[in-house]
């Protein structure tokens, strides 16, 4: 079976950014503004204090944050492009796509397909993957995924799949995520979750693979359907009923529920996949967990561990970034790798709405 590398990986990141005290400032006028109107259940407020505690996030990167932050609004106002210009989620790909090919010194000649694995898609079609490749100049084929936050590494074993059946022997993973667009920014209690950006990995045959490359070990992927993280937008569902407002047509979560069930999900899942691999607890030296919650991260990495994760250990980029959904793992692998030595072997894991979670276990190259 041919092995197969990550070569390079890729990062875009928007120059606007909103801390939480400057979401909550927003938050709280939206509240005082709705209470003043003597509704039957007043709303709460937020806090920095809240937010903190419940999710570990202090910033989010935004491509709008005027929108976001007008009471009167509480929403990301991106116009709508023409159809003969580049649209703006793939064109947030395309930088991070530009910077991962530059890393690993190729050529968009050099690729044989482009994965676009994302949360959410601009559109329906033609394929956001399909309008990166022609912006990028590649040739071969390309097309969308979305499996939710994990996305980007289910994105990872499909590509690496194509590598390995010998369709391919260079594939571009492009996760471009807009997650303010799907936000409810009205809600306190999801109202500071999520933050946008773009990432990109180049999975290449490991014969091709530049020096530094990560060898991938293995790839393993889980889903198991709950109701407890959702978004119901689309061309079927685009109308709440009258009275209801967003509705569930914006991220919803049970959060507790998540919580709960996630957590021994996705330990166990790497417990077993790390058994597969006849890999301990002992042979990892870095873990780059899905950026959603800092709990939950602790939580997974102590059970893996055996003990609570350093964090040179299980890095954290959720209190600058929040969460980006696909996004999250790979931003953190992205900040966090080019310190590891040869043989070093690490773990990049997602897991999110579905349930859907994906293990990739890399060892630094020569």
């Amino acid at each position: 079976m041919t092995a197969v590398a990550i070569s390079a990986t890729g990062l875009f990141t928007p120059t606007q950014s909103i801390t939480n005290e400057e979401l909550v400032a927003a938050f709280n006028q939206y509240v005082e503004r709705h209470n003043a109107t003597g509704p039957e259940t007043p709303l709460q407020p937020s806090s920095v204090e809240f937010i903190e505690k419940a999710s570990g996030i202090k910033a989010r990167y935004v491509l709008d944050k005027t929108g976001v932050l007008d009471p009167a609004v509480m929403a990301p106002r991106i116009p709508e492009r023409p159809n003969d210009q580049i649209s703006v989620m793939a064109e947030i790909g395309v930088a991070a796509a530009k910077q991962a090919l530059e890393r690993a010194g190729r050529d968009a000649r050099d690729v044989d397909a482009v994965l676009c694995a994302a949360s959410n898609m601009q559109r329906a079609y033609p394929a956001m993957a399909v309008e990166i490749q022609h912006a990028l100049g590649i040739e071969g084929f390309a097309f969308d995924m979305n499996v939710a936050c994990s996305s980007a590494t289910f994105g990872i074993q499909t590509a690496a799949d194509f590598i390995r059946a010998g369709h391919a022997k260079s594939v571009l993973v492009v996760n471009p995520e807009i997650c303010s667009g799907h936000l409810n920014f009205r809600d306190r209690d999801s109202h500071f979750i999520f933050g946008d950006v773009a990432t990109a990995l180049l999975v290449e045959s490991a014969d091709i693979a530049p020096g530094g490359s990560w060898a991938i070990l293995g790839t393993k992927l889980k889903t198991k359907f709950s109701n407890n993280i959702r978004n119901n937008f689309g061309f079927l569902n685009r109308t709440a009923p009258e009275g209801v407002g967003a509705g569930d047509k914006l991220f919803v979560q049970e959060g507790r529920k998540v919580f709960k069930e996630v957590v021994p999900m996705v330990s166990d899942m790497i417990l077993g996949h790390m058994a597969e691999l006849n890999l301990t607890a002992k042979d990892l030296r870095r873990m780059w967990l899905h950026q959603a919650n800092a709990g939950m991260n602790r939580l997974i990495s102590g059970r893996v561990l055996g003990r609570e994760a350093t964090p040179d250990e299980s890095p954290t980029v959720l209190d600058e970034y929040a969460n980006t959904s696909s996004a999250g793992s790979i931003i953190a692998f992205h900040k966090h790798s080019d310190d590891l030595q040869i043989g070093d072997r690490g773990l990049i894991c997602s897991f999110g709405a579905g349930y859907s979670a994906g293990t990739v276990f890399v060892a630094k190259a020569a």
